[in-house]
C-alpha cells in the first residue's frame, strides 16, 4: 500500500481481496481509505469494521448485498477469519504469521481462503463461457462488474479555449482591443475530444446459444459505463433477423434488460443469414449514419447458411463507412483452431481486427480494443 503496514492491515488487505474477487469493484483508494477507517475505528470492534468496509469499499447500492456475503464468509459471526475447511487430500496449506497464542492460524487461514477464492476467481475468468455449469455463470455474472471498459474517442471539428495548441487570433484581437490595443496575452485553442459510438452486432444463431447470455451482459455493461462516460453503445442481434436492443441494454437492472432483450428478439438459436441481416442494417442504419465513424464490432463464429459473397460484399459495404471493424469470434483463443469456415473467410478481409471472445478475459481484452480503436 506505499507504507509499512500496521498490525491485522494483512487481514482487512486480504477482505479487500476477496471483495474484488466476489465483482465488487475494489480500487486502491478504496482499499487504502477502508485500513485507515479501520484503524480509526479500532479492529476489536466487529461492527466498525464492518461499517468502515460498508463505507468505503462499496461504491453503489447493487454492492451491499455482496459485501454483506462476503464479510460473513470471511470474517464469520463473531468477526474473526472463519476456520477452513477440512484439507483435502493432495491440497497443503503454508502457515507464518503468529496469532495471539502463538499459532499463526488465524491470520493465515483467512488467507488461505482468499487465496483459494482470488485463485478459482481467475480461473473462471479464463474458462470458455460455453462450458460452464449454471452455477458457474451465475458467479460470472457478478463479475461482469469487474470489467471498466472506456469510449473510443475522435477529434470533433469545434474547436475549444486551450493552453496549448494553434493560436486564436480572434479572442487574441479581442484582448488586445480590451487594452486600446495593447499587446495582450496570446489565446489558444484545440480541438475538442468526443466520444466515439460504439455499435454492437450479436449473433444469437443456434451456433452461438451458448454465448449468448455472456455476450447480452457484455452488450449492457459496455452501454451503462460508455452511457456514464458520455459515449453511445447501439446494440442489434443477427441470425435471420435483424433486432434493435439498445433500448432493453439502456436499462440499469441487468436482469429486467435481459428479459426485455429476450421478449424482444424473435429469432434465437435459430439460423445465421449474416449476408442478409447485415444488409438489412446497412440499408436501414447504416445509410442513416449510426455507422459513420463509428467501432463497428461483430459477435459471430463465422457460420454461414447464406451466400458468403454476400456477407463479404456487406462487411466491405460496413467497412468504407465505419471507423473500425472489429470481429469477435469465440472459437479464436481456442488451441487448435482456423479461420476456414466461408463466412469469416470473406469477413476477414474487411475487419480491422479479429479477436477471441470466449471467456471474461477475452471481454477484458476486447473492451481495451474498442477503447483504442
Amino acid at each position: 500500500m506505499g507504507q509499512e503496514l500496521r498490525g491485522g492491515d494483512e487481514i482487512l488487505l486480504a477482505f479487500g481481496r476477496a471483495l474484488r474477487a466476489a465483482g465488487v469493484p475494489v480500487t486502491h483508494d478504496r482499499q487504502q481509505q477502508f485500513l485507515d477507517a479501520a484503524a480509526e475505528l479500532g479492529m476489536d470492534d466487529q461492527r466498525c469494521t464492518y461499517l468502515a468496509g460498508r463505507a468505503t469499499l462499496c461504491s453503489g447500492p447493487e454492492d451491499l448485498d455482496r459485501y454483506d456475503q462476503v464479510f460473513t464468509a470471511f470474517f464469520g459471526p463473531d468477526g474473526l477469519p472463519r476456520p477452513r475447511p477440512a484439507q483435502r487430500s493432495g491440497v497443503s496449506y503454508t502457515t507464518g504469521l503468529p496469532d495471539a497464542e502463538g499459532s499463526g492460524a488465524g491470520d493465515t487461514e483467512g488467507q488461505d481462503v482468499v487465496r483459494a477464492m482470488a485463485s478459482s476467481a481467475e480461473v473462471l475468468r479464463q474458462r470458455d463461457v460455453a462450458t460452464m455449469s449454471a452455477a458457474e455463470r451465475h458467479r460470472l455474472a457478478g463479475m461482469f462488474a469487474t470489467l471498466q471498459p472506456r469510449p473510443p474517442l475522435r477529434h470533433s471539428a469545434r474547436q475549444r479555449p486551450s493552453a496549448r495548441g494553434r493560436v486564436d487570433a480572434p479572442r487574441t484581437l479581442r484582448a488586445s482591443l480590451r487594452w486600446m490595443g495593447e499587446p495582450a496575452a496570446v489565446a489558444w485553442r484545440r480541438r475538442s475530444v468526443r466520444p466515439r459510438r460504439v455499435v454492437l452486432l450479436i449473433d444469437v444463431s443456434g451456433s452461438m446459444s451458448n454465448y449468448a447470455d455472456a455476450l447480452l451482459r457484455l452488450a449492457h455493461r459496455l452501454t451503462q459505463s460508455l452511457r456514464v462516460q458520455g459515449g453511445s453503445v447501439e446494440t442489434f442481434t443477427v441470425g435471420t433477423r435483424l433486432t434493435h436492443l439498445t433500448r432493453a441494454m439502456r436499462v440499469h437492472d441487468v436482469e429486467r434488460a435481459l428479459v426485455i432483450a429476450g421478449e424482444a428478439v424473435p429469432d434465437w438459436s435459430g439460423g445465421t443469414r449474416l449476408g442478409e441481416t447485415l444488409k438489412v442494417f446497412g440499408d436501414r442504419w447504416g445509410q442513416r449514419g449510426l455507422a459513420r465513424g463509428a467501432v463497428v464490432v461483430v459477435f459471430s463464429d463465422g457460420w454461414e447458411r447464406g451466400d458468403p459473397s454476400l456477407l463479404g460484399e456487406q462487411m466491405g459495404r460496413l467497412a468504407r463507412i465505419a471507423h473500425r471493424v472489429v470481429w469477435v469470434n469465440p472459437h479464436r483463443g481456442k488451441a487448435g483452431y482456423e479461420p476456414i469456415q466461408q463466412g469469416v473467410v470473406a469477413a476477414l478481409p474487411h475487419c480491422d481486427d479479429f479477436v477471441a471472445g470466449h471467456s471474461l478475459a477475452t471481454f477484458d481484452e476486447l473492451t481495451r480494443v474498442i477503447a483504442d480503436a
